[in-house]
């Protein structure tokens, strides 16, 4: 429990890095009581915030007690009032730990916002501070809100991938194109690409609905290999898939199915400087089926080419796709 105190404070601090979360979800893998004590740490933390006026109040009178029962000093000292902030500091830890309370980060009293940006082609795991990790696609912009009875994610352009920690008192939603996504504990993939909307499910139960009640969009309750379409007008479709595919990214690897050229290239442009052109719109419309391994661009390209009736030539901006 000492443990896992201290990293749920280390994760709360502003300077926290990405080697952070490294050695956390290696501490993590250590043993399965590390991950366990993780999660009774954020549970006293919270029980703690509900009865927190009331402990402060009693810590409050015993240290005036022991001040009266104590000699007078040689000269007079002031203290400030006992606060979360004291409670939380070294002259608290034992105070709190004799009445059974860890002692955690006082940052999480207030609710605490946190944004994370990726760039083009690079790609980010964040553990958040209730041992939730969520992976970041290329040119993500994400920002996470953690609160007394909810946590809470906006995604922005981008697309994360988000393996929950279980919480059934607070929550966790993310919001993306006007549409409200809400868990528990699951793991599952929000791509969210100008105005486009995809969810896809893994493990647990996702719920899905529009932000504003007036909407004339539908709630749906995806499971695992289900994954929710909702295109810029609104329009929704539900389908099963295979949801390794949807996670794919992250291992370097695009997978397509009956998707047009003009989409893959724009996850392409995502992922390298030189941007990739189509001459004609009506080739940006061809379908494509098939794997992608991000490595090379050039390679990229070269495969593309072999998978369908094109050709590329350089260009101002890098390439440009021609019809063979």
């Amino acid at each position: 429990m000492a443990e896992a105190s201290a990293w749920l404070s280390r994760l709360q601090r502003d300077e926290v890095t990405e080697a952070d979360g490294l050695e956390f979800e290696a501490w993590l893998a250590e043993a399965p009581a590390n991950r366990a004590a993780y999660r009774q740490a954020v549970a006293v933390w919270h029980e703690f915030e509900v009865c927190a006026d009331d402990v402060l109040a009693q810590l409050a009178t015993q240290a005036r007690h022991t001040a009266l029962r104590r000699p007078p000093p040689m000269r007079a000292l002031t203290r400030p009032l006992l606060t979360r902030r004291w409670l939380l500091g070294a002259g608290g830890f034992a105070v709190a730990a004799g009445l059974g309370l860890a002692v955690l980060p006082s940052v999480l009293v207030q609710p605490t916002t946190r944004t994370y940006v990726t760039g083009k082609g690079q790609r980010q795991r964040v553990t958040l501070a209730d041992g939730s990790i969520v992976d970041l696609n290329a040119e993500t912009h994400l920002k996470v809100s953690f609160a007394r009875s909810e946590r809470r994610a906006v995604l922005g352009d981008g697309e994360a991938i988000f393996d929950v920690a279980h919480d059934e008192r607070r929550p966790f939603t993310v919001e993306a194109s006007n549409r409200l996504v809400r868990v528990v504990g699951t793991q599952f993939d929000v791509r969210n690409r100008q105005g486009e909307l995809t969810v896809t499910v893994a493990r647990g139960k996702v719920q899905v609905r529009p932000i504003a009640a007036a909407s004339s969009g539908r709630t749906f309750m995806l499971t695992p290999g289900q994954r929710l379409d909702v295109d810029r007008a609104g329009v929704e479709q539900l389908r099963a898939v295979d949801p390794q595919e949807a996670f794919s990214w992250r291992a370097g690897r695009l997978v397509y199915r009956g998707q047009p050229l003009a989409d893959v290239v724009a996850d392409l442009n995502r992922q390298f400087v030189e941007q990739v052109e189509i001459s004609d719109p009506a080739l940006g419309k061809m379908p494509i089926t098939g794997v992608i391994v991000l490595d090379d661009q050039h390679a990229v390209i070269a495969r593309l080419s072999l998978m369908l009736p094109i050709r590329s030539v350089p260009s101002d901006r890098g390439l440009l796709l021609l019809p063979k």
